[in-house]
Parts: structure tokens; sequence; C-alpha cells
């Protein structure tokens, strides 16, 4: 009989004094050199707001939902950690709060607990330990982030849960990083430690005594200041860890591992027989292309949340990373989609190299973003289209091209006489006609989610991007092109680049007489990371750049 795998090494990572300090990068940047080091590792987030998952929430408060193979909908802080650790994740690796009552209650309802009276303690700290259990098993080192500050009362179960395995299983199986703010008093011209001193008082009230401290700050830790916050915090002064702003995310693995922090994990958590020296050499030369640009170029996000950029977390990165790949700086210029609407595209969309038109529901905005297809396919402008992008360059070439006046998405206008978009149910049916969705139907009954094959056809741009026939991509949408209006659109040249495994859906769309007219259904940026890059984005960035210059490309690095 097989023995049990044994419970992997966990280290807890929290925050304190104030919310939005990194806490995502801090423990991903940490990953990421533990990988280089050997080590097999996964990560995990902890939030404790009560939503089930993000998926219904708003990107104004919440910020871009990211997406897994399996469908999932989490955190954005799941885009860091797969962006610097070279592993998929799943559903697994995001609880929240929600998730943890809603699994508990269902346990009660089925009489799991005899009758007994359900409680925080033991009730819900058992399940928060079994869900970490299930997602960190059977790597040498996993990294679980608990979201909100210290203090908040709604993290208190988490922090209780953690508190639970450090007594369980000792100081060589589960740690505690603590990230802090230390601010910097202008007016005095001091670094201030209290805050520091006091978020850490916070946690061993409630039974947590940090392992180590990774203070943020404005410049670096003077040794007076590290030595003070050592002996206030009890915490040894090696494990005072500085974590100053810095112009690129991707310094942060080589900052922190200056300061030993992975051997200071390595060490605690007895993990020498398996980690080697760490080989960073990778971070270095994604550090070293984005600091050396051989060229630049400006891209236009045209979206309805660009006041709140983390809606687009995920799209902002991938296309910093097609320019890693090639040397070439990419300024993102971000454009309200209302603001095409209302200055009209030709002002709106003027001295850009590239246009991207990215995810998004509702109608708000999505005349703008029609137009802003319309204006890139007119002026051989290069365009990326990813979900609604790709939706909206649809409508556009039904409008203008082959002469479906009205044409729209059911989404956005269900009297609509040609709905070239729609849900399944619209206009799949047996007789071929289109059936109208009523009006109490779920909202999530068509919902695409998580990673599908789609087949690329030979001959198009995009299978020249790809260079395969078969490529897997993340979906998060509800409506899909009506194949109704598949010939007509053939016949004023749009080409179908790619479709579903089963030959039913659309995945993609481009323009051949276009320099560069790309859109897709699915949203490649969650599959991008900086080391790699995405096909798709690497060819934009580089039409974006022949652009620039006329058709020619700088010559590029070796």
């Amino acid at each position: 009989m097989t023995a049990p795998a044994a419970p992997t090494p966990l280290i807890f990572v929290t925050g304190g004094v104030v919310s939005s300090l990194g806490k995502g990068i801090a423990a991903a940047s940490l990953a990421a050199i533990l990988e280089a080091r050997g080590l097999s590792v996964t990560m995990m987030k902890l939030d404790p707001y009560i939503n089930v998952d993000p998926g219904t929430m708003s990107p104004f408060q919440h910020g871009e939902v990211y997406v897994t193979d399996d469908g999932a909908e989490t955190d954005l802080d799941l885009g860091h950690y797969e962006r610097f650790v070279n592993m998929r994740l799943s559903g697994k690796n995001s609880i929240t709060t929600g998730k943890i009552y809603d699994s508990v209650i269902r346990n009660e309802r089925r009489g799991d607990y005899l009758g007994g009276t359900v409680q925080v303690i033991p009730h819900i700290t058992d399940e928060i330990k079994a869900r970490i259990d299930e997602a960190t098993i059977g790597h040498d080192v996993a990294l679980v982030e608990i979201g909100g500050t210290v203090g908040d009362i709604e993290s208190l179960p988490f922090l209780e849960a953690i508190r639970q395995i450090r007594i369980e299983r000792g100081a060589h199986n589960a740690m505690f990083i603590h990230l802090t703010l230390v601010p910097y008093i202008a007016a005095a011209g001091e670094l201030k430690t209290k805050p520091t001193q006091h978020s850490v008082k916070d946690l061993r009230t409630i039974g947590i005594q940090p392992d180590v401290l990774i203070c943020r700050s404005e410049r670096p830790l003077p040794e007076g200041e590290r030595r003070k916050i050592a002996l206030f915090t009890n915490v040894p002064e090696r494990a005072v860890i500085s974590a100053i702003d810095l112009d690129n995310i991707h310094k942060i693995p080589m900052w922190l591992h200056r300061q030993d922090l992975d051997q200071i994990v390595v060490e605690q958590l007895r993990l020498e027989s398996k980690a080697k020296p760490a080989d960073l050499s990778a971070w270095n030369a994604v550090v070293d292309a984005s600091e050396h640009p051989i060229d630049e170029v400006t891209i236009g996000i045209v979206g309805k949340y660009v006041d709140h950029k983390d809606a687009y977390k995920s799209v902002g990165e991938a296309l910093k990373h097609g320019g890693i790949r090639q040397r070439t700086r990419v300024t993102l210029k971000w454009l309200e989609s209302e603001d095409v609407e209302r200055e009209g595209a030709e002002k709106a969309l003027a001295d850009l190299d590239g246009i991207l038109v990215p995810g998004g529901f509702g109608d708000r905005g999505f005349e703008g973003k029609v137009l802003t297809a319309k204006f890139a396919r007119e002026h051989d402008v290069p365009y990326f289209g990813i979900c609604y992008g790709m939706q909206a360059a649809v409508v556009d070439a039904a409008r203008n091209l082959a002469g479906f006046a009205g044409a729209n998405s059911t989404e956005n206008d269900r009297a609509t006489p040609h709905p070239v978009i729609g849900l399944i149910t619209e206009w799949r049916t047996s007789t071929g006609d289109v059936e109208r969705r009523s009006e109490d139907s779920d909202l999530g009954g068509t919902m695409r989610l998580g990673l599908q094959d789609q087949r690329v056809k030979p001959g198009t741009r995009a299978h020249a991007l790809y260079g395969k026939d078969v490529v897997g991509e993340r979906h998060r949408h509800r409506y899909e092109f009506n194949n109704h209006y598949r010939v007509p659109l053939e016949d004023v040249g749009l080409v179908f680049s790619a479709k579903s495994a089963d030959d039913t859906l659309v995945e993609m769309i481009e323009w051949p007489n276009h320099p560069w007219f790309v859109a897709c259904q699915a949203h490649p940026e969650f599959l991008s990371t900086p080391r790699s890059g995405h096909p798709l984005f690497v060819g934009f960035i580089r039409a974006a750049r022949e652009y620039k210059h006329g058709g020619k490309l700088l010559e590029e690095a070796a």
C-alpha cells in the first residue's frame, strides 16, 4: 500500500499597514527564485471576500478576472504567479471566504457534521486547511498569499487557519513572511518604522510571529532602521528584507536574491538537499532586453475600464512581453472607447503604431470599439482584437462591407435585424432559424471558460504566427459569431483563420490584404510570460514596428 504523500512545506505571505503593497509580486518573485534553484513550486491565493469568485465582480472594484486552464475565474494575482513561475494553476489555487462557507454549509446540509453546531473553529478553519493541502500537495514548496491587510476582520479565519498549521507542523514545515510599509516622511527626512512595528504587533496578538519581514519603502533600509525593526519585531536582522520601488518588476527576483531571501527560506524549511544554486540568467535576460531596447512603439488600448488599468492587467503585460522578445519598448496609451464615439476615430486614434481592443461586456462604449476596428481596417493600422475586440471587428465588416445595416451583437441590441454575434442558443437551432433569447434566460448559460483547442487554417497569418495546426487558448465569454453569416462575410474577404476543434465556432478572423489585422475570440494574454511571450503579441508588436518605420524593421539584436 502506497504511503500518503507528506504535506508540502508552506510559506505564508501576509500584508500589513496598507493594501496594494505588492504581496502578489513579492510572493511570485520569491517563487521564481526558488524555481530557479531547481525546486518544484506552486502558489495559491486566499481572498477574504464573500463572493464565491471574482467572476461577477465589477472590474472597477476588483480589476481583471484571471482565467485558468480549467475555467476558474480567479484573482488577478494568479496572473502574476503564472507569469513568474513555470506552472499552470487551477481553481484549487484560488480560494475565497465565499467558497469556504459555501462548502461548509453544503456539508452541514448533507449531515456531514452529525448534527453538531457548525462554527468558525474548527469547521471553517479545517476546511481552509484542507483546501490548502489539496492545492499544494506534491510540490517541494508552496507559497500561499493571504489577501487583505492584517487587522481586517474579514481575514481572521484565514490567519487562524495558518496559525494552526504552524503549530501542527512546526517551523520547518510552515513559515511566515510579512510584507509591510516603511514610509518616508519628507518633512522629517526619515524612514518611519513604527507602522511596521504595530503591524507585527497585530499579528502577534493572534499568535503569528513572522519569520521574515519584507519592508516596502521608497529607498533602501539603512542598517540602523533594519536593526531597529529586527529588535522591536523579534525577527532576525538578516531576515529584515528591504523592498524598494523598482522601475521594472522583473528586477524584483534579483533584488530579493541579493538579500538572501531564498537562502533563508531554504534553510528554515530544510530544503538544502533539493535546492541548487539559483540560475537567474533568464530573468537577467528579460531585464537586459527591457532596459536596452533597439526600438519603441506606442500601442493604443481602446477599452471601457481604462481609468482602472488593472482591469486589463494581463493585456498590458502581454504587450510588454511581446516587446521584450524583440528588444522593443512598448508605450501603452489608454483610450476610452466612449471618447472614440465623441471625438471620432481620426482624432482619438491619431499617432498610434498599433491598436488593441480588449475584452469586455455590455453596450457602453461598444460603438467606439466598432469605429476603432473600422479605422484600423481602412487606414492599414495594425489591429489586434481580443474577445469583444473580435466581435467589434465582425460588426464593422457586417455593417460597412457586407451591407447588413443595423448589424450588432444581441448582447447590445436584442432587436437587431442582423445578429452577427449572439448566444449559441439564439442561432444554433434545428431549423437554422435565429431564435431570440427570452428575457429571463440564465446569463451564464452559454459562458465558455478555460482552455480549449482550436484548429488554425493553413496559409493564414494566424497559422504563420503560431506555426501549428492546433493550439489551445483560454476563453471567457458568452457570445459567439453567428454561423449564419459566415458565407456573406467570406464573400467580402474576411478570413476565418481558426475554428473550434469541432469546427462549429469561429475562433479567429483576419483581413488578408491588411498589413496586420488579427482578432481572436479567446484571451491569449493569459498565456503570455516575460520569458517566452505569446506568438500573437510578438507578431502584433513586430507589425507595429513595421508600421512605424514604413514597412521596414530596424535591425534586431541577435
